[in-house]
């Protein structure tokens, strides 16, 4: 896939992309003849986890030492390096994490709805004080 396809794909801006593959986090597979990056199945599985965890805050060094845990490939040694309860315990911190980072999204959202409430009840009240002047 090239890397417009991808783009629409996962959601992400082809800035976006190519700054990701510049950091490291993501390495078309090849190129076609023309030069255009070719993106595999497994690079639009990774970047869509990049997109997740973007939305929750991740830093890329965070994304990068995740990704080597949940899609590992030749290049990421220090997932190959780390014995199986290693991996297992990094995974349980990176989770709790996300767990925290969405208590605070959900947190956050309430207090939107919050004050779209405060402001639909304005809106009301001045409707209906508009309403009695006028009538």
């Amino acid at each position: 896939m090239q890397i417009g396809e991808v783009a629409e794909r996962c959601g992400l801006s082809l800035r976006t992309i190519r700054h990701y593959e510049e950091v490291g986090l993501v390495r078309p597979d090849t190129r076609s003849r023309g030069g255009f990056r070719l993106y595999t199945a497994a690079d639009l599985r990774r970047l869509r986890l990049i997109r997740q965890m973007k939305v929750l805050g991740f830093r890329l060094d965070e994304m990068r030492d995740l990704l080597s845990l949940l899609i590992p490939d030749a290049t990421d040694a220090p997932a190959g390096q780390a014995t199986e309860e290693e991996r297992l315990d990094v995974l349980r911190d990176f989770s709790r994490t996300a767990d925290h980072r969405c208590d605070e999204l959900r947190a956050r959202l309430d207090a939107a709805h919050d004050f779209l409430a405060t402001l639909h009840e304005c809106r009301t009240r001045l409707t209906a004080a508009t309403t009695k002047v006028d009538g």
